[in-house]
């Protein structure tokens, strides 16, 4: 039941994204010629990067319906440009600037995360020791041995094993605060032991959140905000559960609801703001010498916590930071976080070794493509301009296409549940032929051993764009499991993992149906919702009014406990637990909150 999260993880955003260009029209706009790059230019002179990104900008904008966007640059502990484009109102005519407060949607996990290591320097918060320490009220179920592994640095690792999110109530008008959930969970069941594998969870980071408001002895915001935005300065930031301006999706206003979760995705700044906490980054933790967190401290987070994970691949993480995502080759590390709401796309990245950083914010729902390349393309031009890195000649190189073997029709031919839902394979006549949200796609092997993938148009007519043929897949078994990795950029990233169904009980036979909420909730709701039984697979099934046209679908396993069903699969969002039951003849799905009742019961078995 992914499909009702607010905030994508990092991986499933990243191949979504790639997903939405492949089967895409692409519409050309008006021809715009970039600016020349000089052939020579002073170290530290950053014109071409501010003139080319602010071309890049015009045209993304225009491109892809964008209202407003500000961004940043920061060179040490020097803001080298700080602009806005378009609109903060455009029916009032108030232009975005560098103060113009945004949603930042998970970037407040950077700023939780800090939090976190600011209390851990206080003796108050250990992070290696049980969340339920801190948090005395917490407690949630497993089927994995006990839960005294949940600690705050698998939370800031996204290596928990906890729920991604407990999604009812976390879009709502008036949300309720974020604290419930330590009580709210104690029936759900973790997905995974803690460092089995990337799974992203807001649920985990709220949590941390509520621990650090006990160990303080102050509200969570209250602590963010006199301990760290206002030592930093930052003057226009706040965690609140609100919005701060307008919101626009296509070029149009449209209501955004504010996000109950103040601690994983509920912080409020501006680009100006957000440069004064780059600059105690660059400085070692301090900032108009106050010393807000200990160097040792910020190289922590800034450390690889993950790289003994096999199922993490390539993927790295550090406390709170992404370590992987952000694609700047000769740069040393790169470290990230992003947020994507529905209606606010926005973007932190800093360069550690070369104290340059960028934030990227916007106020439409069409800005995560472009947000995403003007981040890449800022932080590329700045270490030009500062170091005289040049970034190496990007090229993809044709593989041929070789003939599928019995072994690959054998390996992939069967479900797969991914990131973004459950893939059939199939095997047509020789051809491998992938379902997704609705569209057919066709594996293809390459001479180097990985797969490829082209768009079957009108079901037989073969495409590949320049995204299709940059995407490799490979199977690999690690850990008894079989899983798919995605590779692109030469690092890897776990994406699904390939199922073996098990007979189905025959009772579940009697929750195969449609299916409404009898308890729904302001925010965003799937349509059509719907269970529907495929030989020993239950599948539940969905469409969203945000991205029409697309059909999401996932497998539910049944649980060792009769009643209980488990998402398919691996990673963010999988493994996690769902309830079945029957009031009065009537069949219930109960998951994070939600009660989904039946439209037209069957008949009782």
């Amino acid at each position: 039941m992914a499909f009702l999260q607010n905030d994508l993880s990092k991986g499933a955003a990243v191949l979504l994204r790639n997903i939405i260009l492949t089967v895409s029209v692409v519409v050309l706009g008006a021809c715009s010629t970039p600016p020349q790059k000089p052939a020579t230019s002073a170290r530290g002179d950053y014109a071409y990067t501010r003139e080319y990104i602010s071309w890049l900008i015009g045209q993304g904008m225009s491109d892809d319906g964008v209202t407003g966007l500000s961004i940043a640059l920061v060179d040490d502990q020097q803001v080298v440009w700080a602009q806005g484009f378009g609109y903060a109102d455009e029916a009032a005519g108030i232009k975005a600037t560098p103060d113009t407060q945004y949603h930042l949607g998970s970037i407040a996990k950077v700023f939780t995360a800090t939090a976190a290591m600011q209390l851990h320097e206080q003796g108050k918060l250990d992070i290696d020791q049980p969340l339920q320490r801190y948090l005395p009220a917490f407690s949630i179920r497993s089927r994995h041995g006990d839960t005294r592994g949940i600690t705050a640095r698998n939370i800031m690792t996204h290596h928990s094993g906890l729920p991604g999110y407990r999604v009812r109530g976390m879009s709502e008008r008036h949300p309720a605060p974020f604290e419930e959930q330590v009580t709210a969970v104690r029936d759900e069941y973790v997905a995974t032991p803690p460092g089995t594998v990337f799974a992203y969870s807001n649920l985990g980071v709220s949590l941390l959140g509520a621990a650090i408001g006990e160990v303080s002895g102050d509200c969570y915001a209250g602590y963010m905000n006199r301990y760290l935005l206002q030592p930093l300065g930052m003057t226009r930031s706040e965690f609140a559960p609100r919005i701060p301006g307008k919101a626009y999706k296509d070029g149009k206003e449209v209501e955004a609801i504010p996000l109950r979760d103040l601690p994983s995705s509920s912080l409020i700044s501006s680009a100006s703001d957000m440069t004064r906490f780059m600059r105690m980054v660059f400085a070692d933790g301090s900032l108009d010498g106050r010393q807000i967190l200990k160097p040792e401290s910020l190289r922590e987070m800034f450390r690889v916590q993950n790289a003994g994970v096999p199922l993490d691949f390539d993927f790295r993480m550090g406390l709170g930071w992404m370590l992987s995502g952000v694609d700047v080759p000769r740069a040393g590390a790169v470290a990230s976080h992003g947020g994507t709401t529905l209606n606010y796309h926005t973007m932190m990245a800093v360069l550690p070794e070369h104290k340059l950083g960028v934030v990227v914010l916007s106020n439409s729902a069409n800005a995560q493509a472009l947000v995403a390349k003007v981040t890449e393309e800022t932080l590329k031009l700045a270490l030009e301009a500062k170091r005289g890195i040049v970034q190496p000649q990007k090229s993809f190189a044709a593989s041929e296409i070789v003939p599928l073997s019995g072994d690959d029709l054998r390996d992939y031919a069967g479900y797969f549940e991914t990131l973004i839902g459950l893939v059939r394979v199939e095997d047509r006549d020789g051809e491998l032929i992938a379902e997704l949200m609705g569209f057919d796609f066709e594996l293809v092997k390459h001479e180097a051993g990985h797969f490829g993938v082209r768009l079957k148009l009108l079901g037989f007519i073969p495409v590949a764009n320049q995204q299709m043929k940059e995407m490799q897949l490979s199977l690999h078994r690690i850990d008894g499991r079989e899983v798919l990795a995605y590779r692109k950029d030469g690092q890897a990233m776990l994406v699904g993992e390939k199922l073996h169904p098990q007979p189905l009980p025959e009772y579940l036979d009697d929750y195969v149906g449609e299916y409404e909420f009898a308890n729904p909730h302001d925010g965003p709701l799937p349509e059509n919702v719907r269970v529907v039984r495929e030989g020993d697979l239950l599948v539940g099934e969905f469409n969203s009014s945000l991205m029409p046209g697309f059909l999401f679908r996932t497998a539910f396993l049944p649980a060792p406990t009769q009643g209980e069903l488990i998402m398919a699969g691996i990673g963010s969002g999988k493994g996690e637990t769902l309830r079945v039951a029957k009031v009065d003849g009537v069949a219930h799905i109960y998951f994070s909150g939600f009660d989904l009742k039946m439209r037209t019961q069957r008949a009782a078995r």
